[in-house]
């Protein structure tokens, strides 16, 4: 009876991973699987929000929205997906659903103005793409991110949620990244046989691209957090937790691409201070204890890193090279895509140069198929002056909101992942938007039921 009312306190928690740890070994060992995976939890949470009550609607909607963008990069690794952006487009989908169920606060208009203003590139990028490019997937390709942001922004505005709601949301991002973390370990045991240098490792990031798998543990890293400090009563779910925590760091950090590390540093960051700055003295000397383990876990991790790759890793977050020569750039070449950007906005300030178009005079330059890496630089060099206004919406915007509410204690871990995210991985994953979207919840405090004693 005790262990029922600890997994009903937890949500289901303990179940829930072990179902998540056996659907990555079960990925592994048949990885056309992964296609039924993705089929049955689609129609699973289509049925969820449609069937459920309407006080139900809005958390799951984010329930779905949350799983499909933390399992998006294992769909990708592993085929899994019914198209490539396929759960970019789910997350549209359940946020459009929510609105016709639930409605939308029209204080969010400026995100009505943001999504306009994106359709100028569009007509412009009809004139300037070269007659090669396939315009539809390449304006699909570049937009489906910030389309959809401004869809989660409308959908979340203002929207009321639960304390314990938020966390169960985050909980959501976290399970699919468990499953990823045992496909990586099961896809690479032995991390010394796949070492190449200090470059981004494909064969340690699951056949992948480095920088979106680092991305998405980096993510899982940062629910994880939230869960050990949150929402880990007892012994058991601490070290469970920080467990699990331990094993997707190791995996991120392996990638040997360190923008998802960096983000989830700056996340975790924020989430903490802020979480230490509204507690009480009490709850200060509890978390200041976690921290100091959270610190050790991470620590040792680090050194397990260290000694599998033979201290390359140490070199590669030096900037250095695998015989320990100093790079001249710590960008990788991300700071000369970013001034070509800079550039094409400076040659065309009004309408920019199109949607899709800085990937296309690349090709044209170079032959290289080089998408980029920094949203900010593709907003202002293919939308011109707009891209102005839509950074300036999407930043002061988040900002204003939170001067008037200031109960979501994610709040700045949610919007630095947001620009941590798009500034060195672009939009090309569904979580930016989707966190950019959750900043704007009107976090509440849960009731607590008043009992009154029955009259005879």
């Amino acid at each position: 009876m005790k262990l029922k009312r600890t997994l009903y306190r937890n949500d289901h928690y303990i179940g829930l991973v072990l179902l998540h740890i056996l659907i990555g070994f079960v990925i592994f060992l048949f990885e056309p699987i992964a296609k039924l995976y993705f089929v049955i939890i689609m129609v699973y949470f289509l049925g969820r929000i449609i069937l459920v009550s309407s006080s139900d609607k809005t958390q799951e909607v984010l329930f779905a929205c949350a799983y499909f963008a933390g399992a998006e990069v294992l769909f990708r690794m592993t085929k899994g997906g019914l198209a490539y952006e396929a759960s970019k487009y789910l997350v549209i989908l359940f946020m459009l659903m929510g609105m016709f169920f639930k409605g939308l606060s029209g204080k969010g208009y400026p995100y009505f103005f943001y999504l306009i203003a994106l359709v100028p590139a569009v007509l412009v990028a009809s004139f300037t793409l070269s007659f090669d490019a396939r315009f539809r997937t390449n304006i699909a390709f570049v937009l489906s991110g910030p389309v959809c942001l401004g869809i989660a922004a409308l959908f979340c505005y203002d929207r009321k949620v639960t304390s314990n709601q938020v966390i169960n949301i985050i909980t959501y991002l976290a399970l699919p990244a468990i499953a990823m973390t045992v496909y990586l370990f099961l896809y690479n045991p032995t991390i010394k046989e796949t070492l190449s240098g200090t470059q981004s490792n494909s064969a340690m990031s699951g056949g992948f691209g480095p920088n979106q798998v680092s991305t998405a543990l980096g993510l899982g890293m940062f629910a994880m957090v939230v869960r050990l400090f949150m929402k880990s009563p007892s012994i058991g779910l601490k070290i469970l937790n920080l467990s699990i925590l331990g094993a997707m760091t190791f995996r991120a950090i392996v990638t040997f691409s360190r923008g998802g590390v960096f983000a989830a540093v700056i996340v975790i960051a924020a989430f903490l201070w802020i979480l230490f700055y509204h507690s009480s003295s009490k709850q200060r000397n509890r978390i200041t204890g976690m921290f100091v383990l959270f610190i050790a876990a991470v620590s040792i991790t680090w050194l397990i890193s260290s000694t599998q790759t033979g201290g390359l890793i140490d070199k590669r977050y030096a900037n250095q090279d695998s015989l320990g020569r100093d790079k001249k750039d710590l960008s990788t070449g991300r700071l000369d895509l970013f001034k070509e950007e800079i550039d094409g906005f400076l040659d065309n300030p009004f309408l920019g140069i199109g949607a899709s178009r800085v990937k296309d005079v690349r090709v044209e330059r170079s032959g290289h198929h080089l998408p980029s890496h920094n949203e900010i630089g593709r907003l202002l060099s293919e939308h011109g002056f707009l891209g102005v206004l839509i950074l300036l919406i999407l930043i002061i915007k988040p900002l204003a909101y939170r001067t008037t509410n200031r109960n979501n204690v994610y709040f700045y871990a949610f919007l630095c992942f947001w620009f941590a995210t798009i500034n060195h991985s672009g939009m090309r994953i569904a979580a930016p938007s989707l966190l950019y979207g959750l900043c704007l919840l009107n976090v509440i405090n849960e009731k607590n039921p008043i009992h009154r004693k029955q009259i005879k």
